[in-house]
């Protein structure tokens, strides 16, 4: 044998055996569990039925089911189109959008933007903000524990466990009533450590709908302010829950008013509907200035550390938005009108079941606010309602309003009503019902 014919052999040996070697890598990685609101999606577009009904999705829907663009977003982006992004400008129009977040949620009047007691960093979207913080405190607190409302978001969750940050959960949401339990959730936050950190829901809490209102918030306040503990808020749904951006952001002007240190996630994907750009902010309340920049300091290392630097195109159309009072007052409209047609909707579904004569009571529909309706539907009730009638949410009966239009209510409120129903043989026909998807 050849020298060139012993160096083939070699070579091909060699592969085979780095092959069957590299094949071990990764065999021990498997599948993740599906995610319980993406999974909704990815259920809904695989199924081949023409007649089906997408009520996962957490972003506004017209009321034809199409996503919308907002006229405010739309000429803020013809305002910035000439606009040069420079390396040099980055910082400032980032700063810029900063102070920007800070006085929507905080006021503009507030002490906070008066003295730069804040310090921000703009974030991927609200999960972003969240994560950020989520390391943040991880960091500066290892040894704490962050207090989630039961049930909450299911992100948050994951965001804390991902941060090696424990979680604990509090009472919230009361299946009974389909209201909140506000006396359990009181001795939650008393019985808990002093000084321990709460995410907190501002407004249009996420999944329930459901919202302390403003004397319970007073409370609420009062006994963190007794035990020393942190609240987080994570504010994805300003405006969406009332249709007024100021009175969304009552139950943090509360904080405020009471002295509390807090922090803040922001974000723009529902009331902007910028949910592709991933805009959002992070921002936590200080003592002075001199605190606010060493927070800053160090939530911008984190930033580094996790993705350099955050785009400057979306943050540059809300700040845009928010500096242009003609723009300000037109996105405060438009808002208006997203939030007018939820409600309408709930009304809509509402009359719609009590005219079916249901034995269940539907009174917290419209008494719930925001973008979803937790509709209090079994596992197996929503497990029915896909099956038989391709109508697809998630597995705890959470149902986005926004999927909900004057052309496919009836055909909702019918297969509730038919899932819902005992030993009731009028059963409807999928087939029998024609609307807009």
């Amino acid at each position: 044998m050849n020298m060139w014919s012993r160096h083939v052999r070699w070579l091909s040996t060699s592969v085979a055996t780095n092959r069957k070697n590299n094949m071990g890598w990764w065999d021990h990685v498997q599948p993740a569990p599906k995610d319980p609101i993406t999974s909704v999606t990815q259920a809904f577009l695989s199924d081949p039925t023409p007649l089906k009904l997408n009520l996962g999705v957490g972003a506004y829907r017209d009321d034809k089911g199409k996503p919308v663009t907002l006229e405010c977003v739309r000429r803020a982006a013809e305002k910035i189109s000439g606009c040069e992004i420079l390396e040099s400008t980055k910082a400032t129009t980032k700063s810029k959008f900063v102070q920007d977040c800070v006085k929507l949620a905080y006021g503009n009047d507030s002490s906070v933007v008066r003295e730069d007691r804040f310090a921000g960093v703009p974030a991927l979207s609200g999960t972003g903000a969240c994560r950020l913080f989520a390391e943040f405190q991880r960091r500066f607190y290892p040894d704490s524990q962050m207090f989630l409302p039961m049930p909450t978001w299911s992100n948050h969750h994951d965001i804390w466990r991902d941060s090696q940050v424990c979680t604990r959960t509090y009472h919230y949401y009361d299946p009974g009533t389909k209201g909140l339990r506000f006396q359990a959730l009181v001795n939650d936050i008393k019985n808990a450590p002093d000084r321990s950190f709460f995410l907190l829901h501002p407004c249009a809490h996420n999944p329930t709908g459901v919202d302390p209102n403003y004397e319970q918030w007073k409370e609420i306040s009062h006994i963190f302010k007794i035990k020393n503990h942190f609240p987080f808020f994570d504010m994805a749904y300003q405006g969406i829950a009332s249709g007024d951006v100021e009175r969304d952001a009552t139950a943090i002007r509360i904080f405020l008013e009471d002295g509390h240190l807090l922090g803040c996630a922001q974000s723009f994907s529902k009331n902007m509907g910028l949910y592709e750009h991933r805009v959002g902010c992070v921002s936590i309340v200080s003592w002075d200035d001199k605190q606010a920049t060493a927070i800053k300091s160090q939530l911008q290392r984190i930033v580094r550390a996790m993705y350099s630097s955050s785009p400057v195109h979306g943050p540059l159309l809300v700040s845009t938005i928010l500096n242009d009072a003609d723009l300000k007052a037109l996105w405060e409209e438009e808002v208006k009108v997203m939030v007018d047609r939820l409600i309408s909707m709930r009304i809509t579904l509402r009359q719609t079941l009590e005219e079916l004569n249901s034995s269940s009571s539907w009174e917290h529909i419209t008494k719930q606010v925001g973008m979803f309706y937790f509709s209090g539907l079994s596992p197996e009730e929503v497990n029915h309602l896909q099956r038989d009638f391709h109508i697809y949410m998630t597995n705890d009966g959470r149902i986005s309003m926004a999927g909900v239009t004057r052309s496919n209510v009836d055909y909702l409120a019918s297969a509730i009503h038919e899932v819902t129903s005992v030993n009731n043989s009028n059963c409807i026909d999928s087939k029998h019902f024609e609307f807009v998807v």
